[in-house]
């Protein structure tokens, strides 16, 4: 009896490591490079721009945006990750990588090596742009100037530091569902909205959390405690931005400036100054989609009043 227990055990503890060696297998793109494509690269700039490359992947401690030799520390409950280094370099960098490793990279969260990537690089949003423009911000990447320079790695607590593990995480919130253009809106309010849910991906600074990291999909947009630990990050529904204007949230996207001429401060400062140097047309565009958001009622804050102002 007690030998057919201990084989009843270890059949279903291979069967469940059988399933969880399924669910949390890299799941990647065809391989090879997509035919005709002519690199667009005022487009890859602006992808660039509106998906924030520099705030994370600048060398830290230097002015020039372009030199995207990583090392900024990227705090959050499970850890502190370190940006790497996308530049050029051959060796430190990018610059051997295909145009399928880039995109399995950006849209997939999959390594050139196979591995999974943590969803504190935002591919949870890239994973809904178009492959043309994921394909012109890698040419794009491509003309700035290399960097040499390793990267320390992350600095994650058990379990979450085991990468097979985010293969699980990836089946449970990754989501699949193309974003499908609104066609009783206009072409401006559509363009919006692929920018802020894809490349701009305002929605995982700006949604709260689940113990696992996932987003809550009820509270997208309505804000929540900060990920790196300090201060709040603010509702951008309609429930906080109702009095706000288009025009109000096209100004603060340009110039960082709130409707009573106050500036924003925190991690918000590094946003502006990449959306800052989009067109006034894509601006336009993300201000009419994220008016359009419906007023949702965030977390409870804590009672106790934050110091300091709010970060973006």
């Amino acid at each position: 009896m007690l030998q057919r227990t201990i084989l009843v055990g270890l059949l279903a503890a291979l069967a469940a490591a059988g399933v969880y060696w399924w669910f949390s297998a890299p799941v990647v793109a065809a391989a090879g490079n997509a035919p005709g494509h002519v690199a667009n690269l005022a487009n890859g700039e602006a992808m660039f721009n509106a998906g924030g490359c520099a705030s994370c992947h600048a060398s830290p401690d230097q002015p020039d945006r372009s030199r995207l030799g990583g090392g900024v520390a990227i705090k959050s409950p499970f850890g502190t990750f370190y940006a790497p280094n996308i530049s050029p370099d051959p060796n430190d960098g990018i610059g051997k990588w295909t145009e399928a490793d880039f995109v399995n990279a950006v849209m997939h969260g999959v390594s050139p090596g196979g591995q999974h990537y943590f969803p504190a690089f935002p591919y949870p949003s890239y994973r809904h742009a178009r492959r043309e423009d994921v394909l012109d911000l890698f040419a794009y990447l491509k003309t700035l100037p290399p960097v040499t320079g390793k990267v320390r790695d992350h600095d994650m607590r058990f379990p979450f530091n085991v990468r097979r593990n985010v293969g699980i995480w990836k089946f449970l919130f990754l989501d699949d569902k193309p974003l499908i253009a609104d066609g009783s809106k206009s072409p401006q309010f559509n363009r919006g909205a692929y920018l802020v849910n894809s490349f701009g991906h305002c929605a995982e600074c700006h949604s709260p959390r689940n113990a696992l990291g996932g987003i809550i999909s009820s509270q997208r947009f309505a804000g929540g405690p900060n990920p790196e630990g300090e201060g709040w990050v603010p509702n951008i529904t309609q429930k906080r931005l109702g009095e706000w204007s288009t025009k109000d949230i096209a100004y603060f996207l340009r110039n960082g400036e709130l409707p009573d001429g106050d500036s924003i401060g925190g991690a918000m400062t590094r946003v502006i100054k990449n959306t800052s140097q989009l067109s006034d047309e894509d601006i336009a565009a993300m201000a009419e989609y994220l008016k359009s958001l419906p007023p949702v009622d965030g977390p409870p804050r804590p009672k106790r009043k934050e110091a300091g102002k709010e970060a973006g």
